[in-house]
């Protein structure tokens, strides 16, 4: 089966060099959300923790367009300009994943990200037909 972009409105329409996630094999690959309003196509204002929770309700969108969910996200990948907010992302990441078993994760500061912005946020999950078989 051959990989299948996914698409929904309800998330920032994605660049023209990505799509918002693939869809291959059972998988859903997504690609690194940052805090865009999916309404205006910007950055959302508020603080740190505000952002983090735009781009973790951004990839909730895509997965609920691609067949999956939260719950079925087995691994992520989170991007910082500064390791000082590690604390602040995981106050508003458990608010986001409160099922066991939690998805493997890496967490790392970076010195640039796209659009000058502090967090991105990736995923990888089932589809909600292939999970917990």
């Amino acid at each position: 089966m051959a990989p299948t972009a996914v698409f929904t409105k309800n998330a920032p329409a994605p660049i023209p060099q990505l799509s918002q996630a693939i869809k291959h094999n059972g998988m859903v690959f997504c690609s690194g959300s940052l805090a865009t309003d999916p309404k205006t196509g910007k950055f959302i204002e508020g603080s740190f923790q505000d952002r983090v929770r735009q781009c973790l309700d951004n990839l909730k969108e895509v997965l609920l367009a691609a067949g999956s969910s939260l719950g079925h996200v087995v691994k992520v990948n989170v991007f910082l300009t500064d390791m000082k907010n590690f604390k602040e992302m995981n106050e508003v990441y458990d608010q986001f994943f409160t099922e066991e078993p939690k998805p493997a994760r890496t967490c790392v500061a970076v010195y640039q990200l796209p659009l000058g912005t502090d967090v991105e946020v990736e995923c990888i999950a089932a589809e909600r037909s292939k999970a917990k078989l």
